[in-house]
């Protein structure tokens, strides 16, 4: 592929050969009925099951599908770093791979970029955004990251309601200004990428449909407490160090 796409979507994945072909045939449906180029990037994690072979299969059949290979297992954050900083496009997507906010709600997220807005991200607070709702223990753990976090200073938070759904759209040289120098490496990497774009960048929330998919990666307790640790970490070297400056790159403002 030689022209600059219009769209970047990364899709971290990690052991995801059942769902992870049908999240690309969908997303590459939707977009095929549009005109303009796009490139859809599968970061598999280290993945220890056929993630790798489905994504090589799919990607000789379609040329807008690339698989980048970690070869270990790094973490979320970390997937979704390589996918941003290996994107061409002009937006840049990156999606869950059980694909639990439909690829059809990319347009709700597009317009507010058309609008002015940096930064758009999906959102599941309200009842209105979700046909599926998570189960009782999963929303309270939610509930209580979320107000943790605010407790931490994290100001993003405070003007944020759901900061964690997988389904955001960046601006090009906002995303490399942001993810370049990504310290987290696991699940809590949204919260440092919207907590350096408070007050440099238009963020926009924007609700959309979401539905629970069985299979979450994130382990209920462990991965909450570690999520935190990181962001504790994350706090105290920003007191100590002070915040990272981001070089605007790519036309970010």
């Amino acid at each position: 592929m030689t022209t600059t796409p219009a769209l970047s979507i990364v899709v971290p994945a990690y052991n995801e050969a059942e769902r992870i072909g049908p999240t690309l045939r969908a997303i590459t449906d939707h977009l095929d009925r549009g005109h303009a180029p796009y490139e859809v990037i599968v970061v598999d994690d280290g993945s220890r099951d056929a993630t790798c072979d489905v994504v090589s299969e799919l990607a000789r059949q379609h040329a807008s599908i690339t698989l980048l290979a970690l070869g270990t297992n790094q973490g979320k954050g970390a997937a979704v770093r390589a996918g941003i900083l290996a994107s061409r496009g002009e937006e840049v997507l990156f999606s869950d791979a059980d694909l639990s906010t439909p690829i059809a709600e990319l347009a709700r997220l597009r317009a507010e970029l058309a609008a002015g807005a940096d930064i758009a991200i999906g959102s599941r607070a309200g009842a209105e955004s979700t046909k599926v709702v998570q189960p009782l223990f999963r929303r309270a753990q939610g509930r209580m990251f979320h107000w943790a976090v605010r407790l931490l200073g994290f100001a993003a938070v405070l003007a944020l309601r759901d900061t964690q759904c997988g389904f955001k759209l960046f601006r090009r040289g906002v995303a490399r200004a942001l993810f370049q120098d990504l310290a987290i490496s696991r699940f809590a990497f949204d919260v440092e990428v919207l907590e350096l774009a408070h007050h440099r960048f238009k963020v926009v929330e924007v609700p959309v449909q979401w539905t629970h998919a069985p299979g979450s990666k994130v382990r209920p307790g462990i991965d909450a407490l570690r999520m935190l640790g990181d962001l504790v970490r994350l706090r105290a070297g920003w007191l100590r160090r002070g915040r990272p400056r981001l070089a605007l790159v790519d036309g970010a403002r």
